[in-house]
């Protein structure tokens, strides 16, 4: 998914993370929205955020935010990774319909065969 800012190409990028249980146990004796945190780290690594939510299952927070390139994107999976309070940061590209079409017939045309065939 591509966002257009101020005539450069933004890139959607969706964030799943699960808390370690020291981070979960610090947050029921202190809570706060974390959102203004996420906000602000992405915005110094020059992206938007579009949205933070806290989630039940496997993960424990999604965030879908706006930035120039893949490597802002680690930038930010590496900023929150060190902190040492989540168990895992999954990190994830988002593609419109479009560009996922685009990528189809690009993997079509490439011509490559499977072992065997």
């Amino acid at each position: 998914m591509k966002f257009i800012r101020r005539g450069e190409i933004i890139w959607a990028t969706f964030v799943q993370a699960s808390y370690t249980s020291e981070s979960i146990a610090a947050m029921m004796q202190n809570p706060e929205d974390r959102t203004p945190a996420v906000r602000s780290l992405v915005e110094k690594l020059g992206g938007t955020l579009e949205g933070f939510w806290l989630s039940l299952g496997e993960y424990d927070a999604l965030e879908i935010y706006n930035v120039p390139d893949n490597m802002t994107a680690a930038a930010f999976s590496f900023a929150v990774s060190q902190t040492g309070r989540f168990k895992a940061v999954k990190t994830t590209p988002l593609l419109t319909s479009e560009e996922a079409l685009l990528a189809m017939r690009k993997a079509r045309d490439a011509g490559y065969k499977a072992p065997g065939t």
